[in-house]
């Protein structure tokens, strides 16, 4: 256990009952019980968790999460956190129920409003999750114009992935009117994010050159280099 997580029990075990600890408090605390495996921060986090704080309910539903033996511990305390107003909870309980695990079928029609009350309290990842359902008919019945939606609410809160996509429906006309311009704007934008897909794509439009910009071999270049650079990078992080 590190200096500061053990600093932070000590303090807690210091406070009056029911004095609600900070934030950064309870999340130290979790990845000390993630990471390290530390026993008395995850009895300090059930604790905390007792007493209604909505962060530690959500720390501890996510510390549950991959033991499948408290799988309806972490349902419960993620919705319990969730209703509370977490918004990060409300996420993580939507990818719960929509990831499959051994012994559990997924049930992406229960994760819907949860990813639904995330994503109205601008969680762009929450509003990206929407789209891909939407889009592909998972959970709820398939909507081009209901997967458009969400992916615009998903690319105004910086989502690269969701503008990358947003781009796509823009050029093919899918749940929204065809717009070159808007497509092209939105592939740029995910580009400047960083997003290695959309910087490839535009690389090899720049490259042959169309309607809305002329040929330019250099940035093409340019761009595939940044897009491999960025591919590289993530293959080192694993």
């Amino acid at each position: 256990m590190t200096m500061t997580v053990a600093l932070t029990m000590a303090l807690a075990a210091c406070q009056p009952q029911n004095t609600k600890p900070t934030s950064a408090q309870i999340e130290s605390v979790a990845m000390a019980a993630s990471q390290q495996g530390a026993a008395g921060a995850e009895r300090q986090l059930r604790d905390w968790a007792a007493q209604g704080w909505p962060v530690a309910q959500r720390e501890l539903g996510m510390l549950y999460r991959p033991r499948p033996a408290r799988r309806a511990d972490a349902l419960q305390l993620l919705e319990q956190a969730a209703r509370a107003g977490d918004t990060e909870a409300a996420f993580e309980l939507g990818e719960l129920e929509r990831t499959a695990v051994a012994g559990v079928t997924p049930d992406p029609a229960a994760a819907w409003p949860w990813y639904r009350m995330a994503a109205e309290k601008k969680h762009a990842r929450a509003a990206l999750m929407l789209a891909l359902l939407a889009r592909n008919g998972e959970g709820v019945a398939r909507d081009d114009a209901v997967a458009a939606h969400w992916l615009t609410v998903a690319a105004e809160l910086g989502e690269a992935h969701a503008m990358f996509l947003l781009s796509n429906a823009y050029h093919d006309g899918q749940g929204v009117p065809r717009d070159a311009g808007q497509a092209r704007q939105l592939l740029e934008a995910a580009a400047e994010h960083d997003y290695p897909p959309a910087i490839q794509e535009l690389a090899m439009t720049v490259q042959t050159g169309d309607a809305l910009s002329p040929k330019d071999e250099l940035r093409a270049s340019h761009l595939m280099k940044e897009a491999n650079e960025h591919r590289h990078n993530s293959w080192n992080t694993f």
